[in-house]
Order: structure tokens, then C-alpha cells, then sequence
């Protein structure tokens, strides 16, 4: 299987709009980030140039414009990046990363039962 690319923080933000909406134009892509983000349209056109070096995204010359689409699953590089996190804080232990988790946050009736629901699946 081949490799996950690396996506910066701000690599990221391109993929969710990107996700969403595919394909999708640079100028689409522009506008998706403008509502959230400061980046300079230069800036965002960097970001794209990047995910499409790294094959994170594909891009297609139609007529006039280019058409950008992902090459790599949301779920796969969310995947990646739990692991990578989990790896990284934890040393691996998924035990340590949910029971500091649940030490810290207060959890809410229903997501304690999730929670025990979503265990008691996985013993099975």
C-alpha cells in the first residue's frame, strides 16, 4: 500500500474543503478558506501546489480552469493522524490517550453510554 503523504496544519485546511466538494476549481477553493482563514489567495494557491507535489491532490486541466481532487481518503488520513498522534503523546498506548481523556473532560450520560456501547462492540 503506499504511504500516506505528511499534511501540514495548514495543508489540512484545503483537503476539508476539497473533501467536501469535489472537484473543485482554485478559485472554489479559495473562497471555501477565505470565510475562515487570513491566507492571501497566493498563499492558498502554495497550499494547493504542495498537496498536489505530495499526491495528495490530483488536478485535471478542463477548458479554462483546473479541476482539483483528493487522491487520498479523509478516513485514511485521519486514520494516519490518530496514529500518528496516539504514537507521538502517548508512546502508542490507546488506554493512556482514553483514560486521561475521560480524567479530563466531563463526559455527558449519553457519551458515557456510547462510550460502553462502542467497548462492549469490540469485545465481540
Amino acid at each position: 500500500m503506499k504511504e500516506l503523504p505528511k499534511i501540514s496544519d495548514a495543508e489540512w485546511q484545503v483537503m476539508k474543503v476539497v473533501w467536501k466538494r469535489t472537484p473543485i476549481t482554485s478559485s472554489e477553493i479559495i473562497d471555501g478558506l477565505k470565510q475562515d482563514s487570513l491566507w492571501s489567495s497566493k498563499t492558498i494557491h502554495t497550499l494547493i501546489s504542495r498537496l498536489v507535489k505530495k499526491e495528495a491532490l490530483g488536478v485535471e486541466k478542463n477548458s479554462s480552469h483546473y479541476l482539483y481532487y483528493p487522491l487520498v481518503s479523509e478516513e485514511e488520513c485521519k486514520r494516519e493522524e490518530t496514529k500518528s498522534f496516539l504514537q507521538k503523546v502517548y508512546d502508542g498506548s490507546i488506554n493512556l490517550l482514553i483514560s486521561n481523556f475521560i480524567k479530563e473532560e466531563k463526559l455527558t450520560e449519553e457519551e458515557i453510554e456510547e462510550l460502553q456501547s462502542i467497548l462492549n462492540k469490540s469485545k465481540n
